[in-house]
């Protein structure tokens, strides 16, 4: 594969797993209620914190900055390689600013007017308020001052090194009255182009989406129950990867089906081969790490992603997964075969 195939294959699959994590948060709304979703979302964040947060401080060089002062950094530079528009003030060693500028990459385009301000205060409650708690800092929290989907220009807010420690329900408040300082666009930090060309961003920004679908499985599976999980996951990605196949196959330059799908399993890293209408998938990097949460109803939801890529311009195929890695086989092997009957759910 060509550098310039792989940087459209990143592309391709970024875009779509960004489409699909918006389409799920919006899913478990419509179909299970705000309530849920707020679960699923707050686990969401806070598995992704615990995962990435102190990790990410050592990577980026700021553990020798102040809490207030590497968490504000942490989201600036963290959220900026994945494509999100993200800025942070420096107000002083105790407080620093954090603004997550419209338009917001999580409640993509139209999707901001439906999620639920307890859905995006969910986020916070599961990243933000607990920075903190992970550096050992019991005085530090988040105060918010504003939320794009109640009206404001951004969610925007500082963490704050408070002279007490806090209790848990205040590690993260609400402060509307207050606005984030003026941003300096000139004096963020720029990423050097020599270090990050085209093709490394399109990483970036492939790995940002992939941590997201990684992640918001296992949590709908726990949150929700496997079943429950695998119906929302199939349903919503089989609209999704109808919705954007045609975007897909265009990013791709590929038409045939086979080659769609092989083309967007190689973007996620993994080991591809194929003969004729089947295609062998010998690793997992998606869930890799995660084998001993695995479920079945894991690949049988995302099967539905795949599905609907293909299944546009070829109403009749279908897609069987024949052999199975998450059970024990050498492979996912997948079939693509010709009905009689449109496939559907």
């Amino acid at each position: 594969m060509t550098g310039e195939s792989k940087e459209f294959g990143y592309e391709a699959l970024s875009e779509l797993f960004h489409r699909y994590l918006t389409g799920l948060i919006l899913a478990i709304v419509v179909e299970l209620g705000e309530d849920r979703a707020a679960d699923v979302v707050r686990a969401l964040f806070r598995r992704q914190q615990e995962e990435r947060f102190l990790p990410g401080l050592e990577k980026l060089g700021l553990t020798d900055e102040s809490d207030a002062v590497a968490c504000a950094k942490y989201h600036f530079l963290s959220n900026v390689v994945g494509g999100v528009s993200v800025a942070y003030v420096e107000e002083s060693n105790t407080k620093a600013w954090v603004r997550y500028l419209p338009p917001r990459w999580i409640f993509d385009g139209t999707a901001i007017a439906a999620i639920p301000t307890q859905v995006a205060r969910a986020m916070l409650w599961g990243w933000h308020a607990n920075n903190g708690v992970l550096l050992g800092n019991p005085s530090l929290g988040f105060v918010c001052t504003g939320q794009t989907m109640d009206g404001a220009a951004g969610l925007e807010g500082y963490y704050i090194q408070e002279n007490r420690v806090l209790e848990a329900d205040e590690r993260l408040r609400f402060r509307f009255g207050e606005s984030c300082p003026p941003i300096n666009e000139e004096a963020l930090p720029k990423l050097d182009h020599q270090e990050w060309p085209d093709e490394r961003l399109s990483k970036a920004a492939r790995n940002y989406s992939m941590d997201y679908i990684r992640n918001i499985v296992p949590v709908m599976c726990e949150e929700l129950g496997p079943l429950v999980a695998q119906g929302v996951l199939y349903r919503t990605g089989r609209k999704i990867g109808m919705q954007y196949s045609e975007s897909m196959r265009a990013m791709l330059g590929l038409d045939n089906p086979v080659e769609v799908l092989a083309a967007l399993f190689r973007a996620q890293g993994d080991e591809i081969s194929g003969d004729g209408n089947e295609i062998s998938q010998t690793t997992w990097k998606l869930m890799n790490g995660l084998e001993e949460e695995s479920l079945p109803e894991w690949m049988d939801g995302l099967r539905g992603l795949w599905e609907g890529v293909v299944c546009v311009t070829h109403p009749t195929m279908r897609l069987d997964l024949i052999e199975r890695l998450d059970v024990g086989g050498d492979s996912f092997r997948w079939r693509l075969s010709l009905t009689s009957e449109p496939s559907g759910y």
